[in-house]
């Protein structure tokens, strides 16, 4: 038998099989065994032995894992045991472990149970690297079966919810998340090797700014006042830049009350860059390189296969202008809206659905949405955004309607965000003051005002470029994957009844 001799179950009721399950339980607690035992000595990994079968040949190897398959012969038996590094077979044979401990390893273990086994590693006939058991303890007894093979956790709902039983059952998702661990390690590396200083920000705040997005709203009973979960670090990265340190980045959770999609989790992780004197262009170079070095460290190749396209990671990456994209693919040239009437005629022309006001800005986020970012699959930075969408960007002095503002996407995704940040503090008021103003017409993501943030840009903010990316949609890309849910290990799901 392979896998299990039984269906996952998604409720606690008793099940035949959890009965049979719990009998042996009390089997082997009748024998004075704990079943759910104490620490156990690990010399090996499954994938030591696999590789190094050979080299080890005759070797006495502990190692503990879970069973993933089980085959008795009468007076032998094998069995899979799969650790964190893969699987492995064990043979026990009835005249080595004795009758009643022979006896008990048939009888009393299932797929799914947790053991440790010692014994020597040797070659099968039909070349299997495999280890000989001459002691096994049960470290764990599971009580529910997992998922068959053919027939198993297929159910993606269910799969999000019971995220350990995935881990198990399908190797290809747990390498998902090894994948992920070693992106962000490779990051933090990057940005240490280069002079940056890895700092923490509130999560709490009392003002929700640094993004135009719908906060979470909590309490504070002590100070009897409302904060927010943050939706973005950046405005308190800035303050730090105000303080004199110079390069800093952050990797942290982010929490936006926005729906759910393919793309959206509420709770999402971002990285976010700083540098001192340096500019949008300074941050195109950063995210070329930090990007097609994190792909060759993680996945071996700047080539990847994403959702039915071959893309190629290789500096350098396009870069084209917002407008020339606007007019290229929705026909809308660059004179054609300056104001909010000017937007209404365009969204009227061009059929939009709008969920938001039609304002300028929000006009010409719908075109970049629906017209513009699906035809992006190679890395490519979208430049000089108007400046009614970004009000934290320095306007560009010979077309001050526009901003030092980019936005990299790839397979048609946003993955990242950067400016060359506004230290200009009336200017930065200014901005506030046109969100707020937004916000009063009903447009309940635009901007809040921060006025201690104006406070330390009147200090004085050095020149910089600011970058932030979407760790969850980075490695989406370099993992294949379609869905946030899919690199997410506990994505937010609706609470079942």
């Amino acid at each position: 038998m392979d896998c299990s001799n039984g269906r996952v179950h998604d409720d606690s009721r008793p099940t035949e099989e959890i009965n049979r399950r719990t009998s042996k339980l009390d089997q082997i607690r009748d024998c004075g065994i704990d079943p759910f035992g104490g620490p156990y000595e690990v010399t090996s990994t499954a994938e030591a032995i696999r590789t190094n079968c050979d080299d080890m040949t005759g070797e006495q190897v502990s190692i503990a894992g879970r069973i993933m398959a089980f085959r008795s012969h009468g007076k032998s038996a094998f069995a899979d045991i799969r650790d964190r590094t893969g699987r492995v077979q064990i043979y026990a044979r009835k005249d080595l472990l004795g009758d009643e401990d022979y006896r008990r390893f048939t009888e009393l273990l299932d797929i799914g149970d947790i053991i440790g086994v010692t014994g020597k590693v040797f070659r099968t006939k039909k070349g299997e690297p495999t280890i000989e058991v001459d002691k096994w303890v049960i470290l764990c007894k599971a009580l529910r079966p997992l998922p068959e093979k053919w027939h198993g956790l297929t159910d993606i709902d269910l799969r999000y919810r019971q995220r350990y039983v995935d881990l198990i059952v399908n190797p290809d998702v747990a390498d998902v998340f090894i994948k992920r661990s070693r992106i962000i390690s490779f990051i933090r590396r990057y940005l240490d090797q280069h002079g940056y200083l890895e700092v923490e920000t509130p999560v709490l705040q009392t003002i929700a700014g640094g993004a135009n997005a719908r906060p979470f709203i909590t309490h504070h009973n002590a100070l009897d006042i409302d904060v927010y979960l943050r939706i973005a670090v950046e405005l308190y990265l800035k303050r730090l830049l105000v303080g004199g340190l110079e390069r800093v980045y952050e990797i942290g959770k982010n929490f936006r009350n926005e729906g759910i999609s393919t793309r959206h989790n509420p709770e999402f992780t971002m990285l976010e860059v700083y540098q001192a004197y340096g500019d949008y262009e300074s941050m195109m170079e950063l995210a070329e390189d930090l990007i097609y070095k994190c792909a060759m460290e993680v996945i071996g190749t700047p080539n990847i296969s994403y959702d039915g396209h071959e893309i190629d990671f290789t500096p350098p990456w396009p870069r084209l202008r917002i407008w020339d994209a606007i007019e290229r693919w929705a026909g809308i040239r660059y004179g054609e809206l300056n104001d909010d009437e000017d937007a209404k005629v365009v969204a009227d022309k061009l059929g939009f659905k709008m969920d938001r006001p039609p304002t300028k800005a929000n006009v010409i986020n719908k075109l970049l949405d629906e017209k513009v970012e699906p035809n992006l699959i190679q890395p490519t930075f979208l430049l000089d955004y108007p400046v009614e969408i970004s009000p934290l960007a320095k306007r560009i002095p010979e077309t001050p309607n526009l901003t030092y503002r980019f936005e990299l996407f790839v397979a048609g995704k946003e993955i990242g965000n950067a400016f060359s940040e506004l230290n200009d503090p009336l200017d930065q008021r200014e901005r506030f003051l046109q969100q707020a103003r937004e916000k009063a017409m009903g447009d309940d993501e635009a901007h809040v005002f921060d006025e201690d943030f104006i406070l330390a840009l009147e200090y004085g903010m050095p020149p910089a470029g600011g970058l932030g990316i979407g760790i969850d949609r980075l490695v989406m890309l370099l993992t294949g994957a379609t869905s946030i849910r899919d690199v997410i290990l506990f994505p937010m799901m609706r609470p079942k009844q």
